[in-house]
């Protein structure tokens, strides 16, 4: 067993939902960068997460874990704590997408929408908010959606997934602040992820023509809004939903 560092160390933690590409894997490279300690978990290993481990050593691990799975969720926190005795940021960043109109959506494809996007990160929430509960600190960031914000025809399910993960932020920045633990959102327009490679050029135009800013944002955009939140820089931010969307819903 991986015996618990010395906490006094005072190296922070950051656990990310869904880190083995897109965004997930975007965060983990900047967290990295700032020197943090990054643990992330998805279902299955990629070549980034291989040359992550190779380079960074022991402040990155990965491990195996099905973001609908309580059990494998725990589990996945109770690691992070064996490891490295702390965890004071939570980044729910795993997330799936059934493009479609609900009248055709599947039960099995709106199930696994709800069991990921939803589900998962309020078990995941709650594991972690135990432990910075007994540290008296920690943040937590929700990577909700424009699309929580603003309507769009063919993602409802989505789209109700990600305004509910808003609606915990505000409640769970009530009942956790008094305990020093700040929860937040970032809600992402459109940027390169598979959801949009998917995209039709006739769609991607029509986005970008919509968005005052005329493109798409990198995953690294993306990914400043969330460590701006998670980290020191946004010490008296909580309760709040940061959309970073390149104008599109104003």
């Amino acid at each position: 067993m991986t015996e618990a560092p010395d906490i006094s160390a005072g190296i922070p933690v950051a656990l990310i939902s869904g880190g083995s590409r897109g965004l997930g894997l975007a965060l983990v490279d900047l967290f990295l960068s700032r020197d943090w300690r990054v643990a992330t978990f998805s279902r299955s290993s990629t070549d980034a997460v291989a040359d992550r481990q190779t380079s960074h050593g022991e402040r990155f691990h990965w491990q195996a874990a099905d973001g609908s799975d309580g059990d494998e969720l725990r589990a996945a926190t109770r690691d992070v704590v064996q490891r490295w005795g702390r965890i004071d940021a939570l980044i729910n960043n795993a997330g799936v997408g059934f493009d479609g109109l609900l009248t055709f959506m599947r039960e099995g494809e709106i199930d696994r929408v709800l069991d990921v996007n939803l589900r998962g990160a309020i078990l995941l929430t709650q594991a972690c908010a135990k432990t910075m509960i007994k540290r008296g600190s920690g943040s937590v960031v929700n990577i909700s959606s424009v699309n929580g914000v603003a309507g769009h025809s063919g993602v409802s399910v989505y789209s109700a997934t990600k305004a509910a993960l808003d609606g915990m932020t505000r409640s769970l920045a009530r009942e956790l602040g008094p305990r020093n633990i700040r929860v937040n959102s970032v809600a992402p327009g459109y940027f390169a992820s598979d959801m949009v490679a998917e995209l039709d050029e006739k769609a991607t135009g029509r986005i970008k023509r919509r968005t005052p800013l005329g493109r798409f944002a990198e995953p690294a955009e993306i990914a400043e809004a969330v460590y701006f939140l998670a980290s020191e820089q946004g010490s008296f931010v909580s309760g709040q939903v940061l959309v970073v969307d390149g104008g599109l819903s104003c």
